[in-house]
This record gives structure tokens, C-alpha cells and sequence, in this order.
């Protein structure tokens, strides 16, 4: 009896790994094996060595990472060599050629060709991270069950400077993090290394992302002490591996915070040498140090407008005190103040005058809307306000106004609709994409930044899905024509499953989550109406706050006539920011699109529409099958149960059942609120909500938004 419990035990002991719930650490790096024993034997039989005899720190990181992940997909060892063995063996050898021929950038270092040359595959990089992104896009193949067979795929990347943006702050904080802490334990630093800035590396470098500017824009000036470039220095070593920079938000007044300066003016000659040897002292620390990330003269952050002075002689000082070494200055144009009649309007205001007066080591960068990181917004206006400066895009991939990590949407489609947009500024197929990669305007420099979603959570980014955003960023950093459906596909079949049906069903409620997010929440070009401070919840009758434009009614300005922002001649003119072409579209109710119309008009509310409803109409439409839509995702997701791992699908599954409580509330609320102004009913065949607004409104105070 004894023998066979004992037994028993391990057999259940044995199995345990193979039972273990998927907690989402791994990402979409999963190299389980291969179900499918005819694909697996196809891959084994192209796979059975690694040859590479480059010394090159991140190339060596490239074979353990190929290494690794053979084994995991194919179930067997794969012997390294030093070079290809003779006979009939098949394998993958890595070179590195800076003058290998790949598609894409011309100019860039990091493209890489996988062909097949004789029995062999050959992974050829134009540098050691061109060897490392080029294992990553093979190992993608054989995640998502591609053939290898005759495999010729070349590429590079677009945009140079492929960037996350990190709102850590030193005591753990994250400033719009939804997934936990700070990742980086900067009180154990430089002495104790988690082993998850690895695998944060790793996945970075997996699709592509090749900085990391690792403190919050909000800087503390304790960054740049001697104690914590030491941190910071830990860091690099473990990024450097991978391909990736280091970079730094730093706050304007360290000079006189920690300098002992009287002045943090830009002109002012101690300041520039006290920078400059900062500089310096980083630089021989970190020698592949990235540069300076700063936001200044906004949001009551410090800058050169405190001495009279303009945007482009701060960036310029930063970027005169880098010298010689290999960096950037990435200069925030995310300003605005209190008093303005419209917010839209400011960032331009202070920056297209600027435009050519900035440094050759300069990158503006610009949020990819006019106001800030909205559900939807139209392109920024700077966008091809500026062909003498490069212009960095800003995305935010954690979810500061779409639901935090309780939403499932995918943002791939919010990202494309300001890439794919076109500014028409130099005819048409001017689009935002062509400005950020400087082929419009012939750049030798461009970037792309995106906010990270990434937490202490062990799944990283709180929600699960949550994943698929900081994956979909770095594809589209890489390559902004791909479509929102093939990365999502990607991620799908490496992350959740690659049973067709299941992933079909996945990657089509993925793809129409922000649509539907943006119909119960702010349909038809309404902007800013979220709950005040935490930005949660819907709070349109927010009318007194710590400045106007921190409330709801300051941008949808609804009254008995109708709703929305005039920002036409009649109005703020925002409209004339952008080109002729645009503005024509966009100024016209009857030819501007439907999902921009509030952001420019303010339309009567029995006003028809092209979609043969009244605004009011159109409006109650909207909020009542946005919501209904989650409906339809918690259906989609639960046909698909079988295809999950059962952890995963459980919690996903609990977290659309917040969104659809919460999708009730946003159209409640908007919709009771601004019945009051239209005095129409709830049209047919909607039914009136079950709750007055009064009770609506305590919701604000319960979820503790005020």
C-alpha cells in the first residue's frame, strides 16, 4: 500500500510541470513543443546545428536565444559549432555582413536576410543586432507554424530609434502603470540584478525595440547623482547584450537641485559646462549611453521659458553638452498651460515657429494626438507642420484613457489610424508615417516611442491582453505597414493558441476591441469626459476643476443647441493647423468623418447625419451597441475555452465581465447626462436606462474618483 502511494506520488510530482497553469510570464516567447509531429519533423530536419564563429557580444546572445528556443519548440538539443559540419546535415548558420543586402532602410545597421544557400539556412545581419532580430523573425516562423523550406525573408526597419518609455519613479511608482510597481528595485541596484530585466530584454529585443528610456518624464533629478548612474549603468550591462540603450528623462533644474547652480538657464555658460560634464561622467560609465528624454515648461515641469528662453535653446544646450558621443536629445512637445482657449492648439503654437532651429542630435516629439492619448484623436498637427525637424511619434500603449488594465483593447488599430493618416502636406500620401521616418522630408534621423504598459504584475501588463499592445508596438516600430490583424494573428498563436478556429474568433474580437471601446465611451469625436486625477470612469458633468481644461465640459461643450468643440473659422480655428486638403474634409459636417465630427463642429442635436439618424440619434446608437458589443466579446471568448489555457481564460473571462459592468455605466451616464441638454427620448428600439443620473453620479464617488 505504501509502495503504491509513493508511486503515485510521483507520477502526480512527474506531471506537475506539465499541468502548470500559464501565468503569462514567458510573453509571446513560448518555446513549447510543437504539437503537430509531421511539422516538428520538418523543422528538426533544417535544424540540427547552429554555426557561428562571430564574437560579437549580442551575436552570441543570438545563439543562445536560437539555441533555447529549438529546444523548446523541437523537443531536442541543438549542438553549437564552429562551423558547418560536412555531409548531409542540415542547420542555420549566422553571419554578420554590414553590407548584406535587405529590404527596407537603406542606411539602417539592424536589417537582417534569412535564404537558404545549399542545404543550409543562413541568418545574415548588417551588425550583431541584425543577427539577433533575424533569429527572432526564423523562431517567429516556427512559433506560428510557417514553412521554412526554400525561406527567403529579408528585412529592416523603418524607423531608426524604436524606444519605450518608462514612467518609473524612484521609490517604486509607476505614473499611469496599471500592472503593479516599477520593475526596476533601484535599492538593490547596482549590486543585485533581477533576472527579470533579462527576460525584459528579451522580449524587447524580440520585436524589435531598441531603447529604453527607463524614468518617468516627470524626472527626479536623482538620476543623474553619481549613486544611481551606477544603477543605471547595471541596467545598460543588461541591455547591451540584446541591442537595446539606456536612455534618461531628466528633469531641467539638476543643476541647481543637485549642482549647486544659481541658474538652470540654457545660456548660461556654468550650466552648459555643468551639463556637458554630466555628460561626460555618463558617457564613461555607459558608453553606449542613449541620450536625454525631456519634458519641460509643461504641467508645471521646469524649462528655459522660466528664463525667457525658447524650446529649442534648451534642447540645443543638451545636445551641444553630448559632444562627441553617440546620442540624442528627444524633446517632449507636450506643453500646454492654463488660460488658452483651446489646448489643441498650444503645442503648435510653441513649436512650429521653432522649426530648423534645432540641433542635427534634436528629435521633437509628439504625442499622436492634439490633446493627450484620447481614445481616438485626429493626428497631431504638427505632423507635417515641421519638415525642418524630425518629430519622434508618441503612442501610449498602457491604457491611461481605454479602460486601464480592466479593458480588453487592442491598440495596434489606434497606433495604424495615426500612422496610416495623411497630413496632405506635400500632396496626397503625406502620411504620418513618412513624416516619423523622415522619408518625407529626407531625415537621417527618426524614432517612435510608445509608454510602457509594463509592471512587477507577473504577467507584466496587469491584463493579459495587455501583452498584445507592447508586442504590436515594436512590430509596427519595425514595420508600420504591417496590419493590426496579422500582428494580432502573431501574438495570438504565440501567446494563447494555434488552433485555427480559436485563433480566427481571437485575433477578429482583438481587432474590433477599440471600436467598440470608443462607441460606449466617447463615441463620434468626444474627447476628455473620463473621470478626473485617475482618468477612469465617465465623468461628463465634471464642470469645476483645478484649471478649465481639466474638465469635461471645457471640450464637449454641450448646451440646448447641441454638442461639440467649434474648431472651425467660427470657433478656436484649431482647424487651420492642418493643410488645405485636410481642413476641407475635416471642415465641412457633411464630408467630415463621423468618428472626428465633435472634435471640430458643434452639431444640433436633431441635426441628420449621413447615417440617416439625428445626432442625438447616432449618439444614443452608439453608447447602446458599444456596450452591447463587450456582449458580444464575452461570446467570443468563451467559444474559444477549450483552445486557452484554462488560468488564462478564467481570468480573462472575469475581467470582461468588469468591462461590460462598466461599459453599462459609460453609456448611462452619457447618455441620462446629455439627455438633459438634447430634452429627446431614448429612441426606439433602446431601452431608457434602468438608473437615474443622480445614481450614476454617486458611482463616481464610490470608485473614489474625486
Amino acid at each position: 500500500m505504501l509502495l503504491r502511494s509513493l508511486l503515485l506520488l510521483l507520477v502526480l510530482v512527474g506531471a506537475a510541470p506539465l499541468c502548470r497553469a500559464d501565468d503569462g510570464y514567458r510573453l509571446w516567447l513560448k518555446y513549447d513543443l510543437i504539437g503537430d509531429a509531421g511539422q516538428r519533423t520538418q523543422y528538426r530536419a533544417a535544424t540540427q546545428f547552429i554555426a557561428s564563429t562571430t564574437n560579437d557580444v549580442v551575436v552570441k546572445t543570438a545563439v543562445a536565444e536560437l539555441q533555447r528556443g529549438l529546444q523548446g519548440l523541437l523537443g531536442q538539443p541543438i549542438p553549437v559549432v564552429a562551423k558547418a559540419p560536412a555531409g548531409t546535415k542540415r542547420g542555420i548558420l549566422l553571419s554578420v555582413d554590414p553590407s548584406a543586402n535587405v529590404s527596407g532602410s537603406s542606411t539602417s545597421k539592424d536589417g537582417y536576410r534569412i535564404a537558404a544557400e545549399g542545404k543550409n539556412l543562413v541568418v545574415t545581419g548588417k551588425s550583431g543586432s541584425g543577427v539577433l532580430y533575424g533569429v527572432f523573425a526564423l523562431l517567429r516562423q516556427l512559433q506560428t507554424g510557417q514553412s521554412i523550406s526554400a525561406l527567403s525573408l529579408s528585412s529592416s526597419p523603418r524607423i531608426q530609434y524604436r524606444l519605450l518609455n518608462h514612467w518609473d519613479n524612484p521609490n517604486g511608482t509607476v505614473e499611469r502603470g496599471y500592472a503593479g510597481s516599477s520593475i526596476w528595485k533601484w535599492y538593490e541596484l547596482p549590486q543585485q540584478l533581477d533576472p527579470r530585466y533579462t527576460d525584459y530584454a528579451r522580449a524587447n529585443a524580440s520585436i524589435g525595440v531598441n531603447g529604453v528610456a527607463i524614468n518617468n518624464v516627470n524626472a527626479s533629478a536623482r538620476y543623474l547623482t553619481a549613486e544611481y548612474i551606477q544603477k543605471v549603468k547595471a541596467l545598460a550591462g543588461v541591455m547591451r547584450p540584446y541591442g537595446i540603450r539606456v536612455y534618461l528623462s531628466v528633469f531641467w533644474a539638476a543643476p541647481k537641485v543637485i549642482g549647486g547652480l544659481k541658474t538652470s538657464d540654457p545660456l548660461d555658460a556654468q550650466v552648459k559646462q555643468w551639463w556637458a560634464a554630466k555628460a561626460d561622467e555618463i558617457y564613461k560609465e555607459i558608453p553606449n549611453f542613449g541620450g536625454f528624454l525631456v519634458k519641460a515648461n509643461s504641467e508645471g515641469e521646469p524649462g528655459p521659458q522660466d528664463y525667457g528662453r525658447n524650446h529649442a535653446d534648451g534642447a540645443n544646450m543638451l545636445a551641444t553638452a553630448l559632444g562627441t558621443h553617440d546620442g540624442i536629445v528627444m524633446w517632449r512637445a507636450f506643453v500646454y498651460k492654463a488660460g488658452s482657449s483651446d489646448r489643441f492648439k498650444q503645442a503648435y503654437e510653441e513649436f512650429k515657429p521653432l522649426d530648423g532651429q534645432f540641433s542635427p542630435k534634436v528629435l521633437v516629439q509628439v504625442k499622436n494626438g492634439p490633446i493627450d492619448f484620447q481614445a481616438r484623436e485626429p493626428f497631431h498637427p504638427l505632423f507635417g507642420a515641421m519638415p525642418k525637424t524630425p518629430l519622434v511619434l508618441e503612442v501610449q500603449i498602457t491604457q491611461e484613457y481605454l479602460g486601464f488594465a480592466s479593458h480588453l483593447v487592442y491598440l495596434a488599430p489606434l497606433f495604424k489610424e495615426c500612422l496610416d493618416a495623411d497630413t496632405q502636406t506635400k500632396g496626397p500620401g503625406s502620411t504620418v508615417a513618412k513624416v516619423v521616418d523622415g522619408s518625407l522630408d529626407q531625415h537621417r534621423i527618426s524614432g517612435i516611442a510608445g509608454v510602457a504598459n509594463i509592471g512587477s504584475d507577473r504577467n507584466w501588463t496587469g491584463h493579459p491582453m495587455g501583452q498584445a499592445n507592447w508586442y504590436a508596438f515594436g512590430r509596427l516600430a519595425w514595420d508600420y505597414n504591417l496590419t493590426a490583424a496579422a500582428i494580432a494573428t502573431e501574438w495570438t498563436k504565440m501567446t494563447l493558441t494555434r488552433e485555427p478556429k480559436a485563433v480566427a474568433t481571437i485575433v477578429s474580437m482583438m481587432d474590433k476591441s477599440r471600436d467598440i471601446y470608443v462607441r460606449y465611451t466617447t463615441p463620434m469625436g468626444l474627447h476628455h469626459i473620463m473621470g478626473q486625477n485617475i482618468h477612469y470612469g465617465p465623468e461628463p458633468w465634471l464642470a469645476e476643476a483645478g484649471r478649465p481644461d481639466w474638465t469635461a465640459v471645457y471640450y464637449h461643450k454641450a448646451d440646448s443647441a447641441g454638442l461639440g468643440f467649434n474648431r472651425t473659422a467660427t470657433g478656436s480655428n484649431a482647424l487651420a493647423l492642418y493643410s488645405p486638403g485636410v481642413q476641407k474634409q475635416w471642415g465641412d459636417t457633411k464630408t467630415c468623418p463621423l468618428d472626428y465630427l465633435l472634435w471640430f463642429h458643434h452639431v444640433g442635436w436633431k441635426q441628420p447625419l449621413p447615417t440617416g439618424r439625428t445626432l442625438w440619434s447616432e449618439l444614443v446608437t452608439r453608447y447602446y451597441t458599444g456596450a452591447d458589443s463587450v456582449t458580444w466579446m464575452q461570446q467570443q471568448w468563451a467559444s474559444a475555452k477549450a483552445a486557452v489555457d484554462p488560468t488564462l481564460h478564467a481570468d480573462i473571462t472575469a475581467r470582461l465581465a468588469i468591462q461590460r459592468r462598466e461599459a453599462l455605466w459609460w453609456r448611462d451616464a452619457c447618455v441620462l447626462y446629455f439627455q438633459t441638454y438634447a430634452k429627446q427620448p431614448i429612441p426606439a428600439p433602446f431601452t431608457p436606462p434602468t438608473r437615474t443620473l443622480a445614481e450614476v453620479k454617486n458611482l463616481v464617488d464610490l470608485y473614489q474618483l474625486k
